[in-house]
């Protein structure tokens, strides 16, 4: 994508933050991108939002997004390209109208849909969702994260295709790291 040198620029002065962190993944890490100072800046969440919708494949029924990161994310690639959108959560809602669902909005069988998340350091989370949607009857055509930052970073994510905005190397932190 043309814009990828200046989008990881832009992720990288917004979002990297150097130190000591654990990651969702229970590793150690001198560095981490915190997915909501990239997704809270008004003005980089609508270029990421719109280089996400140039991931997209065309024929899609809808968008979807891991809760919580994801939902800034999927929100503007809504309002950029008119697709309707879901919510998975991480775990299904135990009380009111929506008990026992781990989807939020509607999404109807045999649908295409893309699942969109923010940053990957193992897939757990987006795989777990869009295995919830397969369970729906939709079609998860693929995943598309902002960044990937796992050690081995591939075109597949569990069984889904998959596709990164940016990877790590493209923020410019060390391999040691």
């Amino acid at each position: 994508m043309s814009q990828a040198p200046d989008l990881a620029a832009r992720v990288r002065d917004a979002a990297l933050l150097e130190g000591d962190f654990v990651l969702s993944s229970g590793k150690r890490s001198s560095f981490y991108v915190d997915k909501y100072l990239f997704s809270t800046d008004p003005t980089l969440l609508r270029d990421i939002a719109s280089a996400l919708a140039e991931t997209l494949p065309p024929g899609l029924d809808r968008l979807a997004g891991v809760e919580l990161g994801a939902v800034p994310l999927v929100v503007a690639t809504a309002l950029q390209t008119g697709l309707p959108y879901v919510i998975v959560r991480k775990a299904a809602k135990e009380y009111g109208g929506s008990a026992g669902r781990a989807v939020e909005g509607v999404v109807g069988r045999g649908e295409r849909v893309v699942l969109l998340e923010d940053v990957v350091s193992t897939g757990t989370q987006a795989v777990k969702a869009a295995r919830e949607l397969d369970a729906l009857g939709v079609e998860v055509v693929k995943v598309v994260a902002v960044l990937d930052r796992r050690e081995e970073p591939g075109t597949e994510l569990g069984e889904f295709p998959f596709q990164s905005l940016l990877r790590m190397e493209e923020l410019r932190v060390g391999k040691g790291d």
